[in-house]
C-alpha cells in the first residue's frame, strides 16, 4: 500500500512538475529572448517559480497547504538557483545555446527539486 502511495506521489510530482517546468522555462526563455543575462533570467524564473510551485506541489502532490513551509521551500529554491546557474554556465561553454542548455537541464533540476523538497520541506507528507 505504501509503495502504491509513493508511486502515485511520484507520478503526481512529474505531472505537476511538467506544468511547473513549462511555466519556469517559459519565463526563462522570455527573458533570454529580451536579451537579459541568463543569471537574471534564472533569478526571475526562480522567484516566480517559488510562488507558483509552492502552491501547486503543496496542494496537488504533497496534500499540505501549510504556508509555514514556504521559508524552507524558498531555501530549496535558492540552492536550485545556484546549481542551475552553475550548470547553465558549464553547459553553455560546450553547447553555446542557452535555450538548449536550459531545456537539457530542466529534467535534472526537476529531479533535484523533488529530492530536496521531499527531504527538507514536505518530510512527513
Amino acid at each position: 500500500m505504501i509503495k502504491n502511495i509513493k508511486f502515485i506521489e511520484g507520478y503526481k510530482y512529474l505531472f505537476i512538475g511538467a506544468i511547473n517546468t513549462v511555466f519556469g522555462y517559459g519565463v526563462f526563455s522570455l527573458f533570454i529572448f529580451f536579451d537579459y543575462h541568463y543569471s537574471v533570467a534564472v533569478l526571475v524564473a526562480t522567484i516566480l517559480g517559488v510562488l507558483f510551485n509552492f502552491f501547486s506541489y503543496g496542494i496537488f502532490v504533497f496534500n499540505n497547504h501549510s504556508n509555514r513551509l514556504i521559508i524552507r521551500f524558498a531555501f530549496v529554491y535558492v540552492i536550485l538557483y545556484f546549481v542551475n546557474v552553475l550548470l547553465l554556465y558549464l553547459s553553455n561553454l560546450v553547447i553555446n545555446d542557452l535555450y538548449i542548455s536550459g531545456a537539457i537541464l530542466a529534467p535534472l533540476m526537476a529531479l533535484l527539486g523533488y529530492i530536496l523538497n521531499k527531504r527538507f520541506v514536505w518530510k512527513s507528507s
